[in-house]
């Protein structure tokens, strides 16, 4: 296991846009191209992390990114929304865990794990009462480690990837 200390987040800005839009479209493929239709994967990865879409989604005050580092080595990213930024609950005392991606290389070395208890940590900190994402509902693995880690499901809604709408499954860590 990744010792706490060794993970290191930095916040992203506008100058590290191409490393964002270059983990985004990687990670994001090595996870789920296999899984979908070509041109509906297509689409939703040309909307969604192209360079226009990333930049607009880093000036939102309430949407934040986060390069994960062991050393010097960039090893995941992670999004956080609050306030009107969620893409569903929208309450004011949640935060949302919109992505969570690591290059496939450095998963299984717990580095997923020590992330989301950085971000309990931190959501805790700033007086948020609970943490929740969305997660597919063919990605038995990630849902295996959601509950693993402490999530627990308590919904569903439609996630669209180009024409295919797909489900995910809600689930949230309470905080305090």
């Amino acid at each position: 296991m990744i010792p706490e200390s060794d993970l290191v987040l930095q916040k992203v800005t506008a100058d590290e846009i191409e490393d964002l839009v270059n983990i985004s479209i990687q990670t994001y493929r090595d996870q789920f191209e296999k899984d979908n239709n070509p041109e509906d994967f297509e689409a939703y990865v040309k909307q969604a992390f192209s360079k226009a879409s990333l930049i607009k989604e880093l000036e939102n005050p309430d949407s934040s990114f986060y390069f994960a580092y062991l050393g010097e080595k960039l090893v995941a990213y992670i999004k956080l929304n609050t306030k009107t930024a969620q893409t569903d609950i929208q309450e004011p005392n949640a935060i949302e865990l919109q992505r969570i991606y690591v290059y496939k290389e450095f998963q299984r070395k717990k580095i997923g794990e020590r992330l989301v208890q950085k971000i309990v940590a931190n959501a805790s900190e700033k007086g948020y009462d609970y943490l929740w994402l969305g997660v597919w509902e063919h990605n038995p693995n990630a849902i295996r480690f959601y509950e693993r880690v402490g999530f627990k499901a308590f919904s569903s809604h439609s996630f669209m990837v180009g024409t295919d709408e797909q489900t995910d499954i809600l689930m949230k860590i309470i905080i305090r």
